[in-house]
């Protein structure tokens, strides 16, 4: 009897963790941004003289330069972008600008998790990311922590 509730217990452990996580491809589950990166955020705007910004309901800011036409992305969707990231000083940290990079959306910042998908192929992006939608206050070897980000990113195809 002992044997059996073991190879029970080892039974219904293994097929638990057989289940795939639920991910809802329409939707991203976006952190809080405080209120002082939404300003900081805003602060630059300003000091740019950037007037067409729009603000997402998660704290990004964003400026579509095209819209395109093509496919329209979710978060199980792999994309392909050419893309250069900025810091608020000017300083590039990262660029792809010839050959596409493809990525799958799920393992990208929040920042680009919301704002790619405002896109279809073809469409164009710049984004302004708070840090807690960005790199936080961990930063990276590149990145300063609680950057603001600016990322300029052509969507060049959804697979």
């Amino acid at each position: 009897m002992k044997n059996w509730i073991i190879l029970i217990l080892i039974v219904t452990t293994s097929i638990g963790c057989l289940k795939k996580e639920n991910i809802d491809c329409d939707n991203v589950n976006a952190p809080t941004v405080p209120t002082s990166e939404i300003t900081q955020v805003q602060n630059y705007l300003t000091s740019q003289n950037i007037t067409n910004a729009i603000q997402h309901s998660s704290g990004l800011y964003y400026t579509i330069t095209t819209p395109g036409t093509g496919a329209t992305p979710n978060q199980c969707n792999a994309v392909a972008v050419r893309y250069t990231g900025k810091l608020t000083n000017g300083q590039v940290f990262d660029q792809q600008t010839t050959t596409p990079a493809t990525f799958n959306l799920t393992g990208l910042i929040t920042g680009w998790r919301i704002g790619i998908p405002l896109l279809k192929t073809g469409g164009s992006i710049r984004l302004y990311i708070p840090p807690t939608l960005g790199y936080g206050s961990q930063g990276s070897a590149a990145i300063p922590p609680n950057s603001v980000l600016v990322f300029d990113i052509d969507l060049v195809n959804v697979g």
